[in-house]
């Protein structure tokens, strides 16, 4: 029995026909995620093909059809066609000469079958003619996705020592596709672990944070506790931190809120400020990033006081994250406009009072009244000014 690609919108893109004539009948395939996703009857983001010629010919072809490209990956046999409904990624047909599990010296292979097996999953090694829409798969990954099973091609540990972040990619690939982890699969995860040591933190962090900004990856993340994984690369995450995750995924479930990785990294990580610092720089994140993971950390139980003092004090995001890390309701400050406080030094100064620290002060008494009121306007904020003055003996001017 021949299977087929079911029709999708994608396949009958008049951009992606024109591309697939001008590098020739037969010479290119789509492969990886398109394949997959099409087959599961999920949406499509992006488009791959794999094709038998070189990348200066797949240039010159393209050029030749007026389709312009960008040699986004020469060096590893992978162009870019730039089209009107989205760019594709053309590769070379590839196989492996060496690999230390971090990078791969690779060179151009003749047949579909070796492109196939330096492929890490099965049911990302499903290739289909552009025309007939007929799919090769040589691992057997069409029964694997009917069987909601993650499974690498070949031997598993093999397959982890060429590239060690293949551990994590199994683990994201797992709770997405995935029902009964694969016991060859895990064995593997579990022996070589260690060896994640060995990456650079911004590979490391890319794929944690792609798995937890998965629907559910919960189950995921106890697995990666259970099998020795998360340890090596997030030792300060306990089950106690796992909880926390849960609530708050069930949180975001029942409020509403998209799962956000960053959001759900800090409940990960115990409610320590100099903690969280330290695993955003291990981590290589962003500044924003670690600003946020630090905010998240300084979570207290006076969170749930006030919502809005929370947002105007830590921003909306943060206030956001901490209170549905606590299990609180985020409804009053979902589509609130954080107010500026209707008061500067300048008006301070005009009642009589000298620039300095005392005007700072004087500031941050009237701030804290204009919180506690709900940020009333400008006239309320008058009348709170000219009562913590004469609290501190002053006259107003007039």
């Amino acid at each position: 029995m021949t299977d087929y690609l079911p029709d999708a919108p994608w396949t009958a893109r008049e951009d992606l026909a024109a591309l697939m004539a001008a590098l020739g009948e037969g010479k290119a395939r789509y492969v990886g995620g398109a394949v997959r996703d099409t087959l599961l009857g999920k949406a499509i983001h992006d488009v791959d093909c794999a094709t038998v010629l070189t990348p200066p010919a797949v240039i010159r072809r393209c050029e030749d059809a007026g389709i312009k490209t960008v040699p986004t990956g020469i060096d590893h046999g992978t162009v870019t066609a730039v089209l009107p409904q989205g760019n594709v990624e053309i590769t070379t047909l590839r196989r492996d000469v060496a690999t230390d599990g971090r990078h791969a010296t690779v060179t151009y292979a003749a047949e579909w079958h070796e492109d196939a097996a330096r492929r890490d999953f099965t049911i990302n090694a499903l290739y289909a003619d552009p025309h007939t829409l007929e799919i090769t798969d040589f691992f057997g990954g069409l029964a694997d996705l009917e069987a909601h099973r993650v499974r690498f091609i070949g031997d598993a540990a093999e397959r982890i020592r060429e590239d060690h972040l293949r551990i994590l990619r199994y683990f994201r690939f797992q709770a997405r596709f995935g029902d009964a982890p694969d016991d060859t699969a895990i064995r593997a995860c579990r022996d070589l672990a260690h060896t994640l040591k060995g990456l650079s933190r911004e590979r490391v962090a890319m794929e944690l944070l792609a798995i937890l900004a998965l629907p559910d990856p919960g189950a995921t993340i106890t697995l990666m506790k259970d099998v020795g994984v998360l340890p090596v690369i997030l030792p300060e995450t306990q089950a106690r931190e796992i909880a926390v995750l849960k609530g708050l995924m069930a949180q975001e479930g029942t409020q509403g809120v998209a799962p956000d990785p960053v959001r759900r990294l800090g409940a990960l990580l115990p409610p320590v400020p100099s903690l969280a610092e330290s695993v955003a720089a291990r981590l290589r994140l962003s500044r924003q990033q670690r600003a946020r993971l630090v905010c998240i950390a300084e979570r207290g139980p006076g969170d749930g006081d006030d919502p809005r003092a929370l947002a105007y004090r830590n921003g909306l995001v943060c206030a956001t994250d901490r209170r549905l890390i606590a299990g609180q309701d985020v409804g009053p400050i979902a589509d609130w406009e954080v107010p500026r406080m209707p008061l500067n030094g300048g008006s301070i100064i005009a009642r009589g009072i000298d620039a300095g620290p005392e005007v700072a002060g004087i500031m941050r008494a009237v701030e804290a009244l204009w919180i506690a009121e709900g940020f009333p306007d400008q006239s309320r904020v008058m009348e709170l000014l000219d009562g913590v003055l004469a609290q501190r003996g002053t006259v107003p001017s007039p």
